[in-house]
């Protein structure tokens, strides 16, 4: 019996899809050991039901027309496919990352190692550049890009280190009892909106209950970094939508930090050319990775000021 699937949750990604199949398909563990789940969310439900008829060849793959359109809602339909088949692991990866050949083996390593409180198995996402790295992005923003690299060796996860969506692994059992991830977070569709945080609140509440983390290097695969991501107009919008995200997962927490945000932003304002020193200093284009770094934190306390009404600001300070 399969001990761990891997699950593709795709939209409309065509041209990509059938390369992260087919690297979860040539995977070190026997064919009996794990299954694969493709949960396509695209919005032509006979063409998703024609192109996955190119993988019935694959016996362990099964790929599943999901109707009902987001990615939270698609990864809880994997992991009730799961729970139904009796298997205990659930991987997930982006339709437009290529998986090691050892990607699984290692995650299940990754559980076997620490014991039934570990949760959650993360690994190392090395990018596949489609264009030449901009001197803007630095090492304080490979994250919005999925990349992540921890180094060392397999261990419990520090406090300070994330695991990225597109590689990332749970105990089945976990996401069912905590109801799996929030359909009110995450992309839905094309991604005109970048909600996110479904994760990171999961891992929240796996946290409260006590279960670890694990970090293996070594349950590695790469990930297709898009053009349309490595420009500066996505970064704001990425950054003005994780404020958005915050603000609906911690409220509270966010209008305390108001004053620092307005704060940040005044302090960002007298860096840029004088010219820049009005709201188009918040789409100043600079090359300079650490003043564009500043720049996306002004623009996301921006939003969850705007969000919070400038709650926590004086008018003085306004004025």
């Amino acid at each position: 019996m399969a001990r761990i699937a891997a699950a593709i949750c795709t939209w409309n990604r065509y041209d990509v899809l059938p390369k992260a199949i087919e690297s979860v398909a040539k995977q070190s563990l026997g064919k009996h050991e794990y299954k694969i789940f493709v949960i396509d969310n695209s919005p032509d439900h006979d063409y998703c039901e024609e192109f996955g008829k190119q993988f019935a060849h694959i016996e362990n793959l099964e790929y599943v027309v999901e109707k009902i359109a987001g990615l939270s809602n698609a990864r809880n339909v994997a992991t009730r496919m799961c729970a139904e088949q009796g298997i205990d692991y659930i991987a997930y990866l982006d339709d437009d990352a290529i998986a090691r050949p050892e990607w699984l083996e290692k995650i299940l390593e990754g559980f076997d190692s620490f014991g039934e409180e570990v949760d959650v198995v993360g690994g190392r996402v090395d990018p596949m550049w489609s264009m030449p790295r901009p001197r803007w992005l630095g090492p304080k923003l490979e994250g919005y890009v999925s990349i992540v690299n921890w180094g060392g060796e397999l261990r419990l996860a520090e406090e300070s280190e994330w695991f990225a969506g597109t590689n990332i692994a749970f105990r089945v059992d976990t996401l069912q009892v905590l109801g799996g991830f929030s359909t009110t977070l995450g992309r839905t569709g094309s991604g005109a909106t970048l909600l996110s945080n479904e994760e990171t609140q999961l891992l929240d509440r796996i946290k409260e209950t006590g279960g670890k983390r694990v970090y293996h290097p070594d349950a590695a695969l790469d990930h297709l970094v898009e053009e349309k991501r490595l420009s500066r107009q996505w970064f704001r919008k990425r950054m003005a939508w994780q404020a958005t995200s915050d603000f609906l997962m911690k409220a509270e927490e966010c209008i305390e930090q108001c004053a620092g945000h307005w704060e940040n932003i005044l302090e960002y304002s007298a860096m840029v050319p004088p010219r820049e020193r009005t709201l188009r200093g918040l789409m100043y284009d600079t090359d300079d990775a650490e003043l564009f770094h500043w720049q996306l934190s002004a623009i996301y306390g921006w939003n969850v000021l705007n969000l919070a009404g400038f709650e926590g600001v004086a008018e003085e300070e306004v004025a």
